[in-house]
């Protein structure tokens, strides 16, 4: 996840928080679209 979150703030100039809130907001996101996605979105994304 931290290679997205970096990824995040040199491509779009985001904040480190503003990487890190955007990261978590798509996590949740296909979490409560796909929920049988959950397990993997999880291993992708890290638990925390």
């Amino acid at each position: 996840m931290q290679e997205l979150i970096e990824k995040l703030k040199t491509d779009a100039g985001l904040t480190d928080e503003q990487a890190k809130k955007a990261v978590e907001t798509i996590k949740n996101y296909v979490v409560e679209k796909f929920p049988m996605l959950e397990g993997a979105v999880g291993s992708l994304f890290g638990q925390g």
